[in-house]
């Protein structure tokens, strides 16, 4: 055999000892959000069996702030090792090379794709205290209080602002775009009334909605939530970006050794398979997305073009 092919043959039995040191102790799982929100929902649910599958301990750490990107920015800056993990909603890695004019990271160079974790639809809700009972309803109050209807995000730039800003202006209208830091703030600023709608991913808007502290009045995705049946989808109203919604995934350091990634790619793969982990995000209106680094990597960069030319169609920026 040649000698650069017995090299790379070696490759993945030379990183181990490197693999085994990296994740025989506690791992950080590092959630850009406030505590509450969809990525730390599904944080905390696979933390313990991830640990297991990877023969340590995971430590879910909150770090907010910046529509998600001060996490991201810290395992872009960690070591290499794959004891440094980031989950949250990818979009914030595809609109934010667009809307910033200086990025603190790479994506490409600095992030490592590992494994898609799920998928789950937006539900678009609204304050009780909002004189409108549907999805055509809120579309024509927010035309007619141009300028006045408020409309919490999960931070400036994020998926959440885009998608509510496409909306306002389908229905011939403007919003006042709060942002928050998280969904979760941003949820309960809905609940308390100090804000009039938001949307988020089903996993944690879902609650809100069966509960009864905020009116839903429409989701994003292919088909209607089992739990809400009566709220139409995006499609179905003839509204924009309707395949929108919360993509959860988990990234590492961008030079982590291939090797390093396979495994965690592996251990991740079998926590979503484990049946009471795919049941309860069932239940919390996701869908297991497990399809892996390659897949994962490809969906980042088309995702990434596709919205660059809406933020550049609709000149959004913001202030670095």
């Amino acid at each position: 055999m040649p000698l650069r092919r017995r090299l790379l043959a070696a490759a993945p039995l030379l990183a181990l000892p490197v693999l085994a040191r990296a994740q025989s102790g506690a791992m950080r799982l590092v959630v850009p959000n406030a505590p509450g929100g969809t990525s730390d929902i599904l944080a905390r649910l696979i933390a313990e069996p991830l640990g297991r599958a990877l023969g340590g301990t995971v430590i879910v750490e909150n770090r907010a702030g910046a529509g998600g990107n001060i996490g991201a920015d810290l395992v872009a800056k960690s070591t290499p090792d794959g004891t440094t993990m980031l989950l949250l909603d990818v979009s914030v890695l595809e609109t934010f090379p667009s809307l910033l004019a200086r990025m603190p990271y790479d994506v490409e160079r600095d992030l490592a794709p590992v494994q898609m974790l799920i998928y789950a639809p937006y539900i678009l809700a609204v304050a009780n205290r909002l004189p409108v009972q549907d999805a055509r309803a809120l579309a024509a109050h927010v035309k007619a209080n141009t300028g006045r209807v408020s409309a919490a995000n999960s931070g400036a730039g994020t998926l959440t602002h885009i998608v509510a800003l496409s909306l306002a202006s389908h229905w011939g209208g403007e919003m006042i775009h709060v942002p928050y830091r998280g969904g979760a703030p941003a949820l309960l600023a809905v609940a308390s009334g100090e804000s009039d709608l938001t949307m988020a991913g089903a996993t944690q808007s879902q609650p809100y909605v069966t509960g009864g502290q905020m009116r839903g009045v429409a989701v994003s995705g292919r088909q209607r939530l089992t739990a809400v049946p009566d709220l139409p989808t995006f499609a179905e109203l003839g509204w924009p970006l309707p395949e929108s919604g919360t993509w959860q995934g988990l990234l590492v350091q961008g030079q982590t050794p291939p090797a390093i990634v396979a495994r965690l790619e592996a251990a991740v793969a079998e926590v979503l398979a484990m049946p009471a982990v795919r049941s309860r995000i069932a239940e919390l209106g996701g869908v297991v997305q497990a399809d892996g680094a390659a897949a994962f990597r490809a969906r980042l960069q088309a995702d990434t073009a596709a919205l660059s030319a809406i933020i550049r169609t609709n000149n959004i920026r913001m202030d670095n």
